[in-house]
């Protein structure tokens, strides 16, 4: 079996309640997501949607960035697969080439 090299990094950008749910998802497709990194983040400007008493006051909101590398036709696959599964339209997305990936040993 050959593997395709990765040359894409997915980020996916989720509300932290949705966390466990994406996570679930990902972790149940592992051809598409082998393995990736859930990073804390806060959303900040016009496209935040701020819901928590707190939020709306320190104007941003609690977010998660779960990043994915990989190769682009599977990924695309991924993304419309979770779309189909969680139509949620506060989670965002972009894909980013990736000029090299692998491991230090």
């Amino acid at each position: 079996m050959k593997f395709l090299t990765n040359d894409t990094l997915l980020t996916l950008v989720i509300p932290v309640g949705l966390e466990e749910d994406i996570l679930d998802f990902l972790l149940l497709h592992p051809k598409w997501a082998g393995g990736f990194s859930i990073i804390a983040a806060q959303g900040m400007g016009q496209g935040a949607r701020l819901q928590s008493a707190m939020e709306l006051v320190q104007g941003r909101s609690a977010r998660k960035l779960v990043l994915i590398a990989g190769v682009y036709a599977e990924l695309q696959l991924l993304i419309q697969a979770l779309a189909a599964e969680m139509p949620a339209p506060d989670v965002d997305y972009w894909m980013s080439p990736l000029l090299a990936s692998g491991r230090l040993a």
